[in-house]
């Protein structure tokens, strides 16, 4: 039988390591670019676009992404053509987060795929003389022509569909149909568009 690897169980769902060499090495090389390009003057297009090309797993043609920007790998991200992303937004990409095409995203949205054991015993684990965190993750997956308003935060596994609007400040805890109007905590359709 075939041993996994950590970033194997990662993206699969399982339980894993975060704090695994390879997955530490491919975390630390997103935070070098993440750094340079936070720091980068905007003028500066082709150096950003490359970082961005670097960086991330897919990025569609003309996509914007304000700084600062932060991730967690940045190989877990498709970005389709045309999708907008303004400043201080978080994507904790432990597993897949794919967004499609003409997506605008505002300030300070947080898209998480990673998640723990709620139950704080299945939750924490000695490892030597460390205290370790039991980790394990699901997608993201929001389609095209969405716009997502300020300060939203969409949790794991959850699914977009087409032509969705998320109003600001929304908790997004399970899947949008398309062709909706979204908004609260928790996040419920409200109108059909």
């Amino acid at each position: 039988m075939l041993h996994k690897t950590e970033k194997q169980k990662m993206l699969s769902g399982e339980l894993y390591n975060s704090r695994d060499p390879e997955l530490l090495e491919q975390y630390h090389t997103a935070k070098a670019l993440l750094l340079r390009y936070n720091t980068l003057d905007s003028r500066e297009l082709i150096e950003r676009d490359k970082i961005l090309e670097e960086l991330l797993a897919k990025k569609g043609e003309g996509v914007w992404i304000e700084a600062p920007f932060f991730c967690d790998y940045g190989e877990n991200i498709e970005i389709g053509d045309n999708t907008f992303i303004n400043s201080n937004c978080i994507f904790l990409d432990d597993n897949l987060i794919k967004i499609g095409e003409n997506g605008l995203i505002a300030p300070m949205v947080q898209i998480y795929t990673a998640t723990h054991p709620i139950k704080a015993s299945d939750r924490i684990y000695q490892q030597g003389d460390h205290t370790r965190y039991h980790t394990f993750s699901k997608p993201v997956i929001i389609g095209d022509n969405v716009w997502i308003g300020g300060n939203v935060v969409i949790f794991p596994g959850v699914k977009i569909g087409d032509n969705v609007t998320i109003g600001a400040g929304s908790i997004v805890t399970k899947d949008l149909p398309n062709d909706v109007l979204a908004f609260g905590n928790p996040c419920q359709v409200v109108q059909n568009l």
